[in-house]
């Protein structure tokens, strides 16, 4: 699809910034990025998706797509679930 040069570009300009572009592996595939932690630990503290966004400058409907993939990621189907996760994270 080439998207490997939009990815290329998005990883200089992050070096550019000083940033630094992690690398995606098959263990780093059930790691929360830090935009989904937060977004995860907003809705464990119970607010709503629109609540999410407007904190966050993302619509309702982007909230609720990377909050499903969250809860694919730590294995979870509710927000109930997703809180206890979270707690356990912790904790552990």
């Amino acid at each position: 699809m080439g998207v490997e040069a939009f990815a290329d570009q998005a990883r200089r300009e992050l070096l550019a910034t000083g940033e630094t572009v992690r690398r995606r592996s098959v263990e780093a595939a059930g790691e929360l990025t830090a935009q989904e932690g937060h977004m995860a630990r907003l809705a464990a503290e119970g607010l709503t998706n629109p609540e999410i966004g407007a904190q966050l400058y993302l619509s309702s409907r982007t909230v609720e797509s990377h909050l499903r993939k969250v809860f694919a990621k730590v294995g979870v189907s509710t927000r109930r679930q997703l809180r206890r996760a979270l707690h356990e994270a912790r904790t552990a």
